[in-house]
């Protein structure tokens, strides 16, 4: 936002410097990106008068002009087209340094000397245009005087990088608002007291607004017997300042009182709005429109335009139509000051790629109650500049502007959050130097009516912040936090997910991380019942996309689509793992959310060893398996069982094995159905497993025990008996561990066999027994007592018979 220290001191009688101003606006957090001197090096610039203008002897396009500058009368060759007896305007002196670089010497041009250089705007730096030659200045400037003085050029520009909070200093009054708050003062608006009442009576054109929500207040105001035209001098001298460029005096006002008020206004030709209406809607598909910029646009149905009775005239909040601009035979001209939705302005510009200094306003959020105020100053300024005559009355449309509900700001929360020692009567008082109605309590509390400006104070804390802000960042005391001297607690969630991590990469594990946001699909793709529980997920109100437009209740599909990306790029050996979130709805509270491990892998068990060496073997359940026994092990936590299921809906039915502790499930794994991973782009096996991290987490890990190393030897035996085909090897180690023997010191499976002399149905189980004694050596009357004792309880309790060799 760019304003000068001139322009600000009309609203308010300020003593600051343009430095000292910009300090304090900064470390009110409005930072300022420049501080300008404007016109600081024309000193050797005056006002000078031709007196006669004779042909150049060796030219044709020259003249020589006879420039009364002061008492001196000093001779220019000028080429420009426009130099004539009588007129008044800008010479540069010799020594005179322009804008430009060029320093004005006594110089021979094709023969005749030349005393100083006859100016255009564009060579002084005043503004891009020559119009037509050299500066054309009111008859009325004394010659000799400086052109910088006499032309009231002397100012400081200031440039504040405004945060998008801040949309009420998007303007200068809004600007010397905060400023007055430095010196004590209030400002003094341009248009004060009650304004005209716009009843829609008697009027010729109508204004109809289809939502509400999209516009919340417009007002139009016609105005007829405009005489479009070049704008006075000061109003030129206002916008050229900021480096805005001036067209015509109609377009300058809406320029002028928008940079005023913050407060965009646009003017239409009302002879080319067809049948005298406005309508203030939503596009309609295959529109389109010809904005002022000579491009033609198309439209969507979520771009909101005004609209006359045939066709889109404007897109509302960011720029106007070229088929309803003012142009020089332009007599009668409807004025619109209006307050759009910021959210539709903001991506109608994004979709545009159009950004202007009213979309600006309008996607911060403009003062609905400035629509009225900014009409009133725009309408006088126009009778005033264009000797237009204003229809009595208009239309003020106010449907969509909402009252504001009061904030309740605490004394002593705002103590404790700034660290100071205010009372109630110093906030109120801070409060009011920004214009911000606040009323002390009885119970130590303050009544805040947010005024309709400050769109940005919704909360207490908005409020805290104002206070922090006029106290002065500066004058808030310093002071350490206090810290113990001690080991802070640390999540023991998060150890675990680190421990799990490392856990996994040591396997041979890449890490993944997905998207929360997936597609509705992906619960078909796994082929999931209608009510199963995966379905039930949290929508998006404004979803990134069709395949963003859900919470994932699953960390499983996001792998998949990882593992289809690799095997596309011909890496078919994956192990790829993800800990995450996933997210189930409650009602309508916040999503209950869950932490998960999972993991996928598909191709060879050795992925990266030579196949000459390692072999070219696939994985399969028990390498899963293995995975999961790892990650108990690592977090001590060998409560958990593995029982065999065949109701996995997304798993082969023989690969599929969930993990239960206290008749809870606490994960799952297997293989994943070949139906399901075609759906996947998935051609080869691969295998998943699943861990919910919250059921895990609530286990107690084991004891770790340091034993000291055996004194005795060990002996082994082997157990080897046939049993009936559902009877699971895991079922005899436990029931050997169960029996609770002394001396029995390990237990592990080495062999399945099945096929003959096996019947059908009937399988042999290997286990081998490691016995050892703490105080002695075994012998084998002593082991084969114990060994014959496991032996019968296996016998028996499986209906099991010793393998014959």
């Amino acid at each position: 936002m760019k304003f000068t220290l001139n322009w600000l001191k009309q609203y308010l009688d300020l003593d600051l410097t343009a430095t000292e101003l910009a300090d304090r606006l900064t470390m009110a957090g409005l930072e300022v990106e420049a501080v300008e001197p404007l016109f600081a090096g024309l000193d050797l610039v005056k006002v000078g008068r031709v007196t006669a203008v004779a042909p150049h002897p060796n030219a044709d396009k020259l003249v020589l002009c006879t420039v009364e500058v002061g008492a001196e009368t000093r001779r220019v060759v000028c080429g420009a087209p426009n130099a004539r007896p009588g007129l008044v305007t800008a010479i540069a002196l010799p020594g005179a340094v322009l804008p430009s670089g060029m320093t004005i010497r006594i110089s021979k041009i094709r023969g005749e000397i030349s005393e100083g250089m006859l100016c255009s705007e564009k060579e002084l730096g005043i503004s891009e245009a020559h119009q037509g030659g050299i500066m054309e200045l009111s008859a009325d400037l004394a010659s000799g005087r400086d052109l910088v003085e006499a032309l009231e050029l002397a100012d400081t520009m200031i440039e504040v990088d405004l945060t998008p909070n801040r949309a009420d200093c998007a303007s200068v009054i809004g600007l010397a608002r905060e400023a007055g708050s430095f010196v004590g003062r209030h400002l003094t608006a341009p248009i004060a007291g009650e304004l005209p009442a716009l009843t829609s009576a008697n009027l010729p054109f109508v204004v109809q607004v289809q939502a509400a929500a999209d516009c919340p207040r417009y007002v139009a105001r016609l105005l007829k017997g405009v005489t479009i035209g070049p704008s006075p001098w000061w109003l030129r001298r206002r916008l050229l300042a900021v480096g805005q460029r001036p067209i015509n005096n109609v377009v300058d006002i809406t320029n002028f009182v928008m940079l005023e008020y913050g407060q965009p206004l646009h003017a239409f030709d009302f002879a080319c709005l067809a049948g005298g209406r406005v309508e203030v809607r939503r596009a309609m598909a295959g529109e389109q429109l010809q904005t002022l910029d000579g491009v033609t646009r198309d439209l969507n149905p979520e771009m909101l335009l005004i609209c006359d009775a045939e066709k889109p005239v404007a897109v509302a909040g960011v720029m106007g139509g070229a088929n309803s601009e003012v142009h020089p035979a332009t007599t009668e001209v409807l004025l619109e000051s209006a307050c759009f939705n910021p959210m539709s302005v903001r991506r109608t510009s994004r979709v545009l790629g159009l950004g202007t200094e009213a979309s600006y306003r309008f996607e911060r959020g403009v003062d609905p109650q400035l629509a009225p105020q900014a009409m009133e100053r725009a309408v006088r300024l126009l009778c005033e500049i264009t000797g237009a005559t204003a229809v009595p009355g208009g239309v003020d449309y106010r449907e969509g502007v909402k009252p504001r509900p009061t904030i309740t700001m605490r004394v002593t929360r705002t103590n404790d959050l700034l660290g100071l020692n205010l009372d109630a009567d110093t906030i109120v008082r801070h409060l009011a130097s920004i214009e911000i109605p606040a009323v002390k309590q009885a119970d130590e509390t303050i009544a805040v009516a947010p005024p309709s400006f400050r769109i940005d104070l919704e909360r207490e804390i908005d409020l805290v912040e104002e206070v922090a802000r006029l106290v002065g960042y500066n004058d808030i005391p310093t002071s350490l936090p206090m810290v113990p001297m001690c080991f802070p607690e640390q999540d023991a969630a998060r150890l675990m997910r680190k421990r799990l991590a490392g856990i996994m990469i040591a396997l041979g594990f890449y890490e993944a991380i997905n998207y929360s946001f997936v597609g509705a699909r992906h619960c078909d793709m796994l082929g999931l019942a209608a009510g199963h529980a995966a379905r039930c997920c949290v929508p998006l109100l404004n979803p990134l996309g069709e395949d963003q437009g859900v919470m994932r209740t699953m960390l499983l599909p996001g792998l998949l689509e990882n593992v289809r990306r690799n095997i596309n790029f011909q890496t078919t050996d994956v192990r790829l793992f993800e800990i995450g979130k996933v997210f189930h709805p409650v009602g309508d509270a916040q999503p209950h959310e869950k932490m998960h491990l999972t993991a996928v892998l598909t191709g060879r068990r050795k992925p990266r060893s030579p196949v000459v060496h390692f072999g070219g073997a696939l994985v399969d359940i028990f390498d899963a398996k293995g995975v999961v026994d790892a990650i108990l092990d690592g977090c001590r936590l060998p409560q958990l069982a593995f029982v065999p299921a065949s109701d996995g809906e997304i798993a082969a039915p023989d690969q599929f094995i969930r993990l239960m502790v206290d008749g809870q499930e606490a994960g799952q794994f297997g293989q994943l159905s070949l139906k399901v991973a075609k759906e996947f782009g998935i051609k080869q096996p691969l295998f998943y497993l699943d861990i919910d991290l919250e059921v895990l987490s609530g286990l107690p890990p084991a004891v770790i025990q340091c034993l000291p190393l055996a004194r005795f030897p060990a002996v082994r035996w082997d157990l080897a008996v046939v049993v009936a085909e559902e009877v699971r090897a895991g079922d005899l180690v436990a029931a050997i561990y169960a029996a609770a023997e002394p001396l029995v010191e390990k237990v592990e499976l080495f062999d399945i066999y099945r096929g003959k002399p096996m019947e059908k149905g009937r399988k042999s189980v290997a286990l081998s027994l490691t016995y050892r004694a703490n105080e002695r050596t075994l012998d084998d009357a002593t082991v084969g007592a114990v060994h014959t004792r496991l032996t019968d309880m296996i016998l028996t309790r499986f209906k099991a018979r010793l393998r014959e060799v």
